[in-house]
């Protein structure tokens, strides 16, 4: 039996609320058996769809002076109950058709602690949200004070910090779910970003990267596995090329060689693999497992994904 900590990627969710239904179907299917095997899971997700819907909603209805504008942190504790609800009650009858019962599936709100003189607070970066015309988006600076930049010629757009991750403040709580072999749904979206102010904690105008956020959860829960699930079977570099070599493991070492080589792009495998080595650095013995959601089975028996490792740590 292993302790695991699965980040999934977005293909693993969809995109439309009827899409998602469906993904998460198979997401349980994949992921169940792992459960019957007596593996304990902590199974974390990304919101990038979701959270933009929600957002864009409250901003529609704030220009039709209908609702308020709601902040970030809020849309994103918003998006782990409608994403967690969908896959706590997709893998708890997964498990049920399987005929086993007993083992309960939760998804826990998730605050994630950064710091905030965290560079990335002077560099925000993240977009979110929906387009507006420079004019607009102007206007919008002067009222509120965020950030707006023009992306990609399609418009401007709010752009936020995305910090690194601190610590988790359920750590505690998550630990003894997990080791009474619960099945925990948590840090949706890379978690609601919490910075310490006076005697209590308050969210912040920012986006935890998902990737992140999971290997700083499995780091603090003592996971023995992070496994990261997203839309190809293995980490390669030269990816593309005729050259292509897909790795089945990696030492940290050889990770920061390839990053520094401008093997994995910004925003894709690059997050991925950089979250690998810090989880495979934090304590000797452990592994990060980069792969697809229908290889994950197999990627953990080392038949293929891409294992992250750190010989000397």
């Amino acid at each position: 039996m292993s302790r695991i900590v699965v980040a999934l990627g977005g293909n693993a969710l969809g995109n439309t609320p009827d899409e998602q239904l469906e993904r998460v179907q198979h997401t349980a299917k994949v992921l169940t058996p792992l459960i019957l095997a007596g593996h304990n899971l902590i199974i974390c997700h990304g919101n990038g769809p979701q959270v933009g819907m929600i957002n864009l909603a409250f901003e529609a209805g704030a220009e039709a002076n209908t609702t308020p504008r709601m902040p970030l942190a809020e849309c994103t504790a918003m998006s782990q109950g409608y994403i967690g609800y969908h896959l706590q009650n997709e893998i708890d009858a997964e498990i049920e058709r399987n005929g086993v019962s007993g083992i309960p599936v939760i998804t826990m709100l998730t605050q994630t602690i950064v710091d905030e003189n965290d560079p990335a607070f002077q560099n925000p970066t993240k977009p979110i949200g929906p387009y507006y015309s420079e004019e607009q988006a102007k206007e919008l600076m002067a009222d509120t004070g965020d950030t707006y930049i023009e992306d990609s010629g399609r418009g401007w757009r709010k752009v936020v910090a995305s910090p690194k991750p601190v610590s988790i403040y359920e750590t505690i709580s998550l630990q003894t779910l997990f080791y009474a072999r619960e099945v925990i749904i948590a840090g949706g979206g890379g978690g609601i970003p919490i910075v310490k102010r006076g005697h209590r904690y308050v969210g912040v105008d920012a986006v935890v990267d998902k990737d992140f956020a999971a290997g700083k959860l499995a780091e603090l829960i003592d996971a023995d596995y992070f496994l990261i699930l997203t839309a190809v079977d293995q980490v390669a570099i030269n990816f593309g090329k005729p050259d292509q070599a897909d790795l089945l493991e990696m030492t940290v070492d050889e990770a920061r060689k390839h990053i520094a080589d401008g093997q994995f792009a910004p925003g894709s495998m690059l997050p991925k693999v950089e979250a690998a080595i810090g989880y495979a650095e934090a304590k000797r013995g452990r592994s990060a497992i980069i792969t697809s959601l229908d290889k994950a089975a197999e990627a953990l028996s080392g038949t293929t994904g891409t294992r992250v490792i750190c010989p000397y740590c």
